[in-house]
């Protein structure tokens, strides 16, 4: 083999290798995307459930209006973040705020008992299954593309393309205390 061979085939390889890490780093940062955008659904399922959930408690709970008032601000604030970050602590907030109207509801037994409340509960509770098997998904999506751009070979190619690091949807600090039980 003469040496212009060797170099003409050297070349080819290097140029396969990096259309082939190019092409792959797209593909994990779309999966990512596509993921980020199954989380969006889950959540205006969620957001779709709440006026239903609001408007039933109505009813039932004429002195509990600044709860459900808050339970409407943290939706529109969830509807309106922006960002993983900026989402992830809307969302946290929102599930607080839901979680305060339930506990409320409990002191409410014919709220408690009326089909709307009970079908939009299971709702909410199926939609929160969701939203957390879809963030699992956009996590460990995250984590393939993080590791792809940030190991070796890859990690060459990703910074010649500017291929950037993507934000984990994290839980906030109090969801991760030990939780405390007492009877």
């Amino acid at each position: 083999m003469t040496p212009l061979v060797i170099t003409v085939v050297v070349a080819v390889l290097v140029v396969i290798f990096l259309v082939l890490t190019y092409n792959r780093l797209v593909g994990l940062r779309n999966r990512v995307k596509n993921a980020w955008s199954q989380i969006d659904v889950q959540l205006k399922r969620r957001y779709d459930l709440i006026p239903n959930l609001v408007e039933t408690a109505k009813g039932y709970m004429k002195h509990e209006q600044q709860t459900l008032e808050k339970v409407v601000q943290a939706r529109a604030m969830a509807m309106n973040a922006q960002g993983v970050a900026a989402k992830a602590d809307a969302e946290n907030h929102l599930t607080q705020t839901l979680k305060s109207l339930f506990a409320l509801a409990e002191n409410y037994p014919d709220l408690k008992a009326n089909q709307n409340m009970l079908q939009v509960q299971e709702e909410l509770t199926s939609t929160e299954n969701r939203i957390a098997f879809a963030r699992q998904h956009y996590n460990d999506s995250t984590m393939t593309y993080n590791n792809a751009i940030q190991m070796f070979p890859s990690n060459i190619i990703a910074g010649m393309f500017n291929f950037a690091a993507l934000e984990f949807f994290a839980a906030p600090e109090a969801e991760r205390e030990n939780v405390k039980v007492q009877f």
